[in-house]
């Protein structure tokens, strides 16, 4: 985890890939000699939060035994949760104990994880039980994502503060400048396309540096723009969710049918929020109907 000592940073591009979304190039190039066992556990984390995303859970599931390290345990517990929805009330009565052990509970990745399942779960109170003290970057920043999901930029803009004072530079800091702007947004939107812009100069193109331009490109009303860079970022990821979700909402506004990328997202992500809004729409919809029938 993104550690804030000093020293080599072996595990730097790896952390990289992962952050800006190359989870594949992180998986391929996770092979570091000359680890310590701490950064061999926490590579192993990478990898494996690496196969999350891409939706591998069962892999992740069957790698990772009870002789693992404490922090691949946790990751085990987000891969369980997002497998399927009738694993999550056990996951997360399993987290919870955890989380009672102060031993455990103090682990910063068992408390990046409990941060992440709480964030999903929309109880935002309970995840910043576990995650407003900080502690890694990687926490200050789901602190920032959590806050800008409560509409609170004020509380998410001294966070962000808190990571520019540690690295200005880091790839985390940068991100979640980039978020809070689109938060923001107004003036602050070319700010955040400049941040995504850099990302693709410096870095592998990903579906998430393309959506990130895509989103801005959307706020400052250049859909066609917008809809080049999601249909560039279908092509690395067809089953990406913010990109089938983010093209949904862009065909809309240049006049084109979403109702294919809808029906990919209901297929591969039924969980997802805008399939969840588009379900409650056809049901008010069929009431209001059902009314003057």
């Amino acid at each position: 985890m993104a550690s804030m000592g000093a020293g080599p940073d072996h595990l730097f591009n790896l952390r990289n890939n992962f952050y800006l979304g190359a989870y594949q190039a992180a998986i391929n190039n996770s092979e570091i000699p000359h680890l310590s066992q701490e950064d061999i556990v926490e590579r192993d984390c990478l990898v494996h939060r690496s196969y999350i995303a891409l939706g591998s859970y069962q892999l992740v599931i069957n790698e990772i035994d009870e002789a693992s390290a404490t922090p691949l345990q946790a990751v085990k517990l987000l891969a369980m949760y997002l497998s399927s929805p009738e694993n999550k009330e056990s996951t997360i009565s399993s987290l919870r104990e955890w989380l009672a052990d102060p031993t455990a509970g103090n682990n910063a990745t068992i408390r990046l994880i409990a941060g992440t399942i709480f964030m999903h779960e929309e109880d935002y109170s309970e995840a910043l039980k576990h995650t407003h003290t900080g502690g890694t970057m990687d926490l200050h920043a789901l602190n920032v994502q959590i806050f800008i999901k409560m509409h609170r930029s004020d509380y998410a803009e001294k966070q962000l503060r808190v990571m520019q004072q540690i690295d200005e530079d880091h790839t985390l800091t940068q991100l979640a400048s980039a978020w809070l702007n689109l938060a923001v947004g107004g003036s602050k939107i070319q700010e955040a396309y400049l941040i995504f812009q850099d990302f693709s100069e410096k870095y592998p193109m990903t579906s998430l540096i393309l959506n990130g331009k895509a989103v801005c490109c959307m706020h400052m009303g250049n859909f066609e723009e917008a809809e080049t860079l999601l249909l560039e970022a279908l092509n690395k990821d067809a089953k990406d969710p913010e990109t089938l979700a983010n093209l949904v909402v862009c065909s809309l506004h240049v006049g084109k049918s979403s109702s294919r990328y809808l029906s990919q997202l209901k297929l591969s992500h039924p969980e997802h929020v805008l399939v969840k809004r588009a379900a409650s729409a056809e049901d008010n919809f069929e009431r209001a109907i059902q009314s003057f029938a």
